[in-house]
């Protein structure tokens, strides 16, 4: 039986070469050092490999950026399944505490900033440190509550100006 040259008829495309990426915006919405260090990592690469990036920080994850709460970032204990313990034992007193004082310990070890020295670094790298104004409406807060790296408080719609044309990540 003959294939009636089928083989030539059916015949995959070319594979295109993937563009590479030129920008990255990351927004950081979780206020506990599990949620905020991805974003800033990711950031932080995004600079390293020559990328245009912005860090878009909203509700809790304003707290990296806030002068008030920068230095007391701690990790989640409570109902956070990586922590693979029971959420009685993430209530225990003084267990954010211990988790948080490990996992710093372990950063250190590779070399991995504190969260102000991060946020620093990745603002003097030339990447676009924004609040978001809503949050910050409701939170009360205003451009002062925020550590100097910060390049402005701006609305969703200034957000998706300046991410256009690169790609948005959520964390």
């Amino acid at each position: 039986m003959t294939d009636h040259g089928l083989e030539q008829l059916v015949k995959p495309a070319a594979a295109a070469e993937p563009k590479p990426i030129e920008k990255v915006s990351i927004v950081i919405s979780k206020g506990s050092l599990e949620g905020i260090y991805p974003g800033l990592i990711m950031a932080n690469g995004a600079r390293m490999e020559g990328m245009e990036a912005n860090v878009f920080f909203t509700f809790f994850g304003l707290d990296a950026i806030t002068k008030k709460r920068h230095n007391r970032i701690k990790v989640a204990t409570v109902g956070n399944p990586g922590m693979h313990i029971p959420t009685i034992v993430g209530a225990i007193p003084g267990m954010s505490f211990l988790a948080t004082k490990m996992m710093s310990r372990k950063m250190e070890k590779l070399d991995i900033p504190p969260i102000p020295e991060f946020v620093e670094m990745i603002a003097d790298s030339g990447a676009g440190v924004y609040g978001c104004k809503a949050t910050v409406d409701m939170f009360g807060l205003s451009k002062d509550d925020f550590v100097p790296q910060v390049t402005g408080v701006i609305t969703v719609g200034e957000f998706y100006e300046k991410a256009a044309g690169g790609e948005i990540v959520f964390t």
